[in-house]
């Protein structure tokens, strides 16, 4: 195997935003007469594209007119998110510490350029990804491994090489998919519905990580 290579999921993983996308779902559904509870849309929706999103709550809605609806969800999510944003705890100083140590780092997310672009102006990371892959550029969603494929891809790493930071049962699905091992960052979900051969720790955070010595691990 070669040197380790870090690839993130970004809600939940990277930020603590999934409350403020399940308000920003609440009002969404409410204004459009969708009638299932909140916590039925995330365990539909999280990990998917925007337009996955979209057809999976609202039925076969055309490109132009799904990204339109997202484009609106979206939109909610930012506005609840900006007043109280934040990190997972120790996610830059983890990133920081994995750069020290030479480690290529990538982002995956299902999330649009406009989330993307949100999340890293608020973050302030001391240095950026290597590589950014989002939910709008034409990969499927997860829990297919395009988006982790195609972010090994760009960092120019194996996919054996690659270990997935992920809070979401859909994203653990999609590395176990994509041939890489796991870190379940135990956010939003609980360690049983993030398990899997793969996965390789379960966590609340970045601090409760580093105090594992993950990355001096990884040169064993």
């Amino acid at each position: 195997m070669g040197t380790p290579a870090l690839v993130f999921d970004m809600d939940g993983t990277m930020v603590d935003s999934m409350p403020a996308h399940a308000r920003s779902w609440e009002a969404f559904t409410r204004r459009h007469g969708i009638a299932l509870p909140v916590a039925e849309v995330l365990r539909r929706t999280t990990g998917r594209t925007g337009v996955e999103c979209i057809r999976e709550l609202m039925g076969e809605v055309g490109e132009p007119r799904a990204l339109e609806l997202i484009g609106e969800k979206e939109a909610l999510y930012r506005a609840a998110f900006a007043g109280e944003f934040r990190e997972v705890a120790g996610f830059r100083r983890f990133t920081v510490q994995a750069q020290e140590r030479g480690l290529r780092w990538a982002v995956a997310t299902a999330g649009d350029k406009h989330n993307i672009a949100f999340v890293l102006e608020h973050l302030q990371l001391a240095q950026p990804p290597r590589a950014i892959v989002g939910g709008d550029e034409g990969l499927r969603g997860k829990p297919e491994p395009d988006l982790f494929l195609e972010a090994a891809r760009r960092i120019g790493a194996a996919p054996a090489d690659c270990i997935v930071f992920e809070d979401a049962p859909f994203g653990i699905e999609a590395a176990h998919r994509a041939g890489m091992r796991a870190v379940a960052i135990c956010s939003t979900h609980g360690p049983r519905e993030l398990a899997g051969p793969h996965v390789i720790a379960q966590v609340r955070d970045y601090e409760e990580l580093m105090t594992t010595n993950f990355l001096e691990s990884l040169d064993a």
